[in-house]
């Protein structure tokens, strides 16, 4: 795939953005559930039906229901199982450490895609995300503190599902409709879950259900469909390492607003980072 300089432009710009809403969704996530406004099931519910409740509204007006059309059992069962997981490990895992492992597994789970459907994948992408990972481990690794298996497992299964489910933006497809469909096919289940499972009589609040909105109906819903847009674009490999910078961004989010510490190892892990995406997302000279 040949991409000029403005269309290269276009793709870092839209990337950067789509990425600062994946961290954002972690933040939100600590936020409510971390700071008891919501159970994580109650957040997963209400990030879902405010997702489709925008979605549906923006597809509606170009073609009516016809979006429905574009809901794929694959695409909703890859997208229940990381919004139910993703929410239950944010109960015990810190924030870096939940995110190394969800980016880590979805870094596995992409590659393996890549590598399954015959993407040729060039010796200074496999060195870039080596050196993300690499950074990330240096980040996260160290003050890890002993993670407990259970949640460590749900946030494991959790990049399973979304780097699935961004494997299935390869396919291509009007991005608004698919993301509106696989929304609307999660609804059943993240109620059915928020039924059955434990925690789901934990008092909403109002901040609680702001929180939730605010990740379903804009960080979700909007950052999810300009997702479905680019991985096309990316493929699957560089796709995969674009979002191993979701942990920095997060980690760096909370030093602003959470006032955790700033220290060198984080600068640097950082740096190592944001080199080794760098390195991934570079055109090659044949524009590969």
């Amino acid at each position: 795939m040949t991409t000029g300089t403005g269309g290269a432009a276009r793709l870092f710009a839209i990337t950067g953005v789509v990425m600062a809403a994946f961290a954002a969704n972690s933040i939100l996530n600590r936020a409510a559930v971390g700071g008891g406004h919501a159970g994580p099931l109650d957040f997963a519910l209400l990030r879902v039906v405010s997702g489709v409740v925008v979605l549906a509204a923006l597809a509606g007006r170009r073609g009516g229901l016809a979006w429905v059309r574009a809901m794929r059992a694959v695409n909703v069962g890859a997208l229940t199982l990381y919004l139910i997981a993703f929410s239950l490990a944010y109960l015990a895992l810190p924030a870096g450490a939940g995110a190394l492992i969800l980016f880590a597994a979805v870094q596995i789970t992409m590659f393996a895609g890549a590598v399954l459907g015959g993407e040729a994948i060039p010796a200074r992408r496999w060195i870039g995300a080596g050196l993300a990972l690499a950074g990330l481990a240096w980040m996260l690794l160290p003050g890890s503190g002993g993670l407990a298996p259970g949640p460590g497992a749900l946030m494991a299964a959790a990049g399973v599902g979304w780097g699935v489910y961004s494997l299935r933006g390869r396919a291509g497809g009007p991005p608004l409709d698919t993301t509106a469909a696989s929304f609307l096919g999660a609804v059943p289940f993240c109620l059915l879950a928020w039924v059955l499972l434990p925690g789901a009589g934990v008092a909403w609040d109002a901040t609680g259900v702001a929180l939730a909105l605010v990740s379903g109906g804009v960080t979700s819903a909007l950052g999810y469909a300009a997702w479905y847009s680019i991985v096309p674009e990316l493929g699957a490999t560089r796709a995969a390492v674009a979002q191993l910078t979701v942990p920095v961004i997060a980690v760096l989010a909370g030093v602003a607003l959470l006032g955790e510490m700033l220290t060198w190892r984080l600068v640097l892990s950082c740096a190592l980072v944001v080199g080794g995406v760098g390195l991934g997302l570079a055109p090659s000279r044949r524009g590969k």
